[in-house]
């Protein structure tokens, strides 16, 4: 999931160059892995905190539209509430279905 996010914002900015943290895309945009990269670059830290934050952001929003999953806590993981709820809710429109728990439960 991490990668295909990645791989649409190349293909959607068209950068000239990528600094990527521990892993490299399939891309022939000129691009330098960095393991740890959050740790050894600025760019990687701020983009990981903006990313953290979107993504908590989403899922407090997810939680008032699916009540009672417990995103606003877990973030997503499969944490054992998490698993519990989809046990008893079900999958919503906004599980990824190549998750495993998630695909078990279709």
């Amino acid at each position: 999931a991490s990668k295909r996010a990645m791989q649409d914002a190349v293909d959607q900015l068209q950068p000239d160059a990528l600094l990527v943290d521990a892993m490299t895309l399939d891309d022939d945009t000129p691009q330098l892995s960095l393991i740890k990269g959050d740790a050894r670059s600025v760019s990687i830290a701020a983009a990981s905190v903006i990313a953290k934050e979107t993504r908590d952001a989403m899922m407090e929003q997810y939680a008032i539209e699916y009540p009672g999953y417990g995103f606003e806590t877990h973030a997503g993981y499969g944490t054992p509430i998490h698993l519990q709820a989809l046990d008893t809710l079900g999958v919503t429109p906004i599980h990824r279905k190549t998750f495993r728990p998630v695909k078990e439960r279709l």
